[in-house]
């Protein structure tokens, strides 16, 4: 069994995280960390802080942390608390397995 096979997909779940376009933008912020959130004090490696997202896509922190829970339902990030903050990064083998699912279903 290969990484993408023990993944638990609810794909009814990522269609509709994906299907809201900020929530595209934040896994496309995600994927490329190091390019959009290098001014961040901690080490990337935690994933990216809950505040940085927020004054990136410039709407609430209510407004973003609802889109970040949608993602976190559907498996595609993950996150860690460290301290005050949460840090949120790609669930990399759930999208790659949503990704494997859609290329041999369609």
């Amino acid at each position: 069994m290969n990484d993408r096979e023990a993944v638990d997909l609810d794909v009814d779940a990522i269609h509709k995280a994906l299907a809201n376009p900020l929530r595209r933008q934040i896994l496309a912020w995600l994927r490329d960390a190091e390019q959009h959130f290098a001014m961040q004090e901690h080490p990337l490696d935690f994933g990216v802080c809950a505040g940085l997202l927020d004054e990136k896509a410039g709407l609430s922190q209510s407004t973003v942390s609802a889109h970040l829970a949608t993602l976190q339902r559907a498996g595609l990030i993950t996150s860690r608390k460290v301290g005050q903050w949460i840090f949120y990064r790609r669930c990399e083998p759930t999208i790659a397995a949503f990704l494997e699912r859609v290329r041999e279903n369609l």
